[in-house]
């Protein structure tokens, strides 16, 4: 069927995905009328709520995971056989699919994953009310929304990008190949990282400027310190992906030549591509260690140990992280003394990461360690991020790289560093924080018999990659010879890959079993916490403390605790003009805007792309001049009442 400048075509999985989506949407629509959630749905859509957002961005990050996750399963079925023929998933399809997995799963999955969790606890260990900008935080959300809608969207409508997550030219923009596959790619990472930019700017002005009295850096929770580090980060690296992706767009879209052509360098995209690349590998697991920093301290029922060496080494492991990129690049050519500083620099960075294993382990030590489901995440984290963390240093020797390179050996050591560290994480932090979303404790029982699932399909899936790359298996395949000797190895992965499927039901299952079955008594403080988020109701309230607490120590909770009641100090101060930005529709209809001009860039349509800036334009002009209209004030006394109400 012609669509603007390409045709879609209805071959069968393209039919049973439009079903697939169109049964979703039906569903969801019965369920929300039959359940009358349609009150709560407005509410949460023009919610300022930083908890809300929060669990927005963990809510669609999940969304995106099954996608990311059913990618994954097409692929591994096609892979466990040698020569297998599995639906339609071989040559392009199988490469759109490898392409969409990888997209999703580092923007789309592990990002909103932590940031959803450091809007929910952020704030609430700091003593803020709110984020800095509760307007932006929803924007962001949203616009994050919107670039996951159009990677998605890709599949059905045209052709999704196949030249892999990397995007690398000169494939991505020859036409023949890719068609509107790279427009897609490019329009909905810039959309998402303009998001995620605001983001990075949000929370490093909440934790600098809205911290609790008494609370000075050193008394900052290792969990804040990681989001306030991968915050800089972002707002360093993404900038240049931006760059990067406008730079693509005009040599896909406008036929300029700085990448391709017979004036272009494609070793330029790789070049700033990777200069994101890879401090973005920490932007997804520096939030994780804070994470684990936190489970581990409160399951082991002890202070994190060497907590200025655990700060000093995230800021070490961030500085360095922008001076790794080319050891992605080893096998391009740039000569041997580049070649040998990066190789040195790649292992420099190991450092800090071991003294983070070793703190963690000391934590342990001698602690009273209660084995809950987030700790058994944690503890499950620290032999597979080694194992990862090792097979990193050995693709830090040059030599060595030139075998390992584009092979699966590279995919096993970027999922144990993506999965083992940034998943387990995610997952650690769902259970963790879960009381303080949604005000009850996921079933413990039914959590471990996920945990161990994922845990053992996670092993089983990539451990054998490890040697199927040591093989000779190239990535980016979609099959194999009988004689390769490979049979034995992707079976294996395949086997896992559905274990880990079996264990992501289980959650689901979980979720929904602990919600029937929820009890509030005991949810605020159900683990004994140590830091200001325990000491706040469960769920937390918007714009708790109307007064805002006193900063003692660095687990400010757990020293009131030891020489008082349990209950925090708080200042007596009066404070006379608090501001609470009132619930709007506008940053959804803001991304709206965004989601029009992408969709006229991808389809080259003029009309629809001014139509997108101008209604975007009108959308911010309109805001500047209500803004007075969208805030409440408040002083002291009248938030307190506001929040007693709320709380009944």
């Amino acid at each position: 069927m012609p669509f603007f400048n390409t045709q879609i075509k209805f071959a069968s999985d393209i039919v049973a995905a439009n079903i697939s989506i169109l049964v979703i949407l039906i569903a969801a629509v019965i369920y929300i009328s039959l359940a009358k959630k349609w009150k709560m749905t407005w509410s949460l859509i023009r919610t300022m709520d930083h908890r809300k957002i929060g669990i927005l961005y963990i809510a669609w990050g999940f969304i995106f995971f099954l996608r990311a996750g059913l990618d994954a399963m097409l692929m591994r079925t096609q892979l466990a056989f040698p020569n297998f023929h599995f639906w339609v998933f071989q040559g392009d399809k199988y490469d759109q699919v490898m392409t969409t997995h990888g997209t999703l799963m580092i923007f789309f999955v592990a990002m909103p994953f932590l940031i959803g969790l450091m809007n929910i606890a952020v704030p609430l260990q700091i003593g803020a009310r709110e984020i800095a900008f509760p307007f932006f935080n929803s924007l962001s959300m949203w616009l994050f929304v919107i670039g996951g809608l159009l990677i998605n969207m890709s599949f059905v409508m045209g052709g999704a990008p196949s030249t892999g997550w990397t995007s690398y030219v000169p494939l991505a923009v020859d036409k023949d190949i890719v068609g509107n596959g790279t427009a897609f790619y490019d329009m909905g990472v810039q959309v998402s990282g303009i998001g995620t930019i605001m983001t990075s700017i949000n929370m490093i002005t909440t934790i600098l400027k809205h911290r609790a009295p008494g609370m000075g850096f050193m008394k900052i929770p290792l969990f804040t310190w990681s989001a306030l580090i991968t915050s800089i980060l972002i707002l360093f690296a993404f900038p240049v992906l931006s760059a990067a992706l406008l730079i693509l767009l005009f040599d896909n879209q406008f036929g300029t030549q700085i990448f391709s052509g017979e004036h272009g360098n494609p070793v330029l995209w790789q070049h700033l591509f990777w200069a994101f690349g890879h401090p973005e590998v920490y932007i997804v697991i520096l939030p994780a260690f804070g994470v684990f920093s936190q489970v581990i301290s409160t399951f082991a029922s002890k202070r994190i140990f060497g907590y200025s060496s655990m700060v000093l080494s995230m800021l070490v492991i961030g500085f360095l992280s922008f001076m790794v990129w080319i050891h992605h690049m080893f096998t391009v050519g740039l000569g041997a003394f580049a070649n040998v500083v990066f190789a040195i620099t790649s292992m420099l960075i190991a450092v800090p990461t071991g003294i983070k294993i070793f703190n963690w382990l000391f934590t342990i030590r001698g602690g009273s360690v209660r084995f809950t489901t987030a700790m058994l995440y944690s503890l499950a984290f620290i032999p597979s991020f080694v194992i990862g963390g090792v097979t990193g240093v050995m693709q830090a020797v040059v030599p060595a790289d030139y075998q390992y390179h584009d092979s699966y050996f590279v995919v096993a050591h970027l999922h144990y560093v993506m999965v083992g560290g940034t998943v387990f994480g995610a997952f650690s932090g769902f259970y963790y924080w879960w009381p303080k979303m949604f005000g009850y404790i996921l079933n413990d029982k039914i959590g471990k018999w996920q945990a161990w699932t994922f845990i053992i399909g996670f092993h089983m899936t990539f451990l054998p990659m490890h040697l199927s790359g040591l093989q000779g298996m190239p990535r980016r395949t979609f099959t194999y010879l009988p004689e390769d000797g490979l049979f034995e190895f992707n079976f294996i992965s395949t086997m896992g890959a559905y274990l880990m499927a079996i264990s992501v039901l289980l959650f689901i299952w979980n979720v929904f079993y602990s919600y029937q079955k929820k009890s509030r008594r005991g949810v605020a403080d159900p683990w004994d916490g140590r830091t200001m988020e325990w000491a706040v109701s469960s769920p937390s309230s918007h714009m708790r403390w109307p007064y805002l607490p006193v900063v003692r120590d660095l687990e400010n909770l757990w020293y009131a605790k030891e020489h008082g009641n349990g209950t925090l100090p708080f200042s007596k101060k009066e404070e006379k003009r608090i501001v609470v930005e009132k619930p709007t529709i506008i940053p959804l209809l803001l991304s709206g805007g965004f989601f029009t001009i992408s969709f006229g860039l991808i389809f080259a349509v003029p009309l629809i792309t001014i139509t997108g800036f101008a209604g975007t334009l009108l959308l911010m002009a309109w805001r500047s001049i209500t803004y007075e209209r969208s805030i409440d004030l408040y002083t002291s006394e009248q938030l307190e009442e506001a929040i007693r109400r709320e709380e009944a």
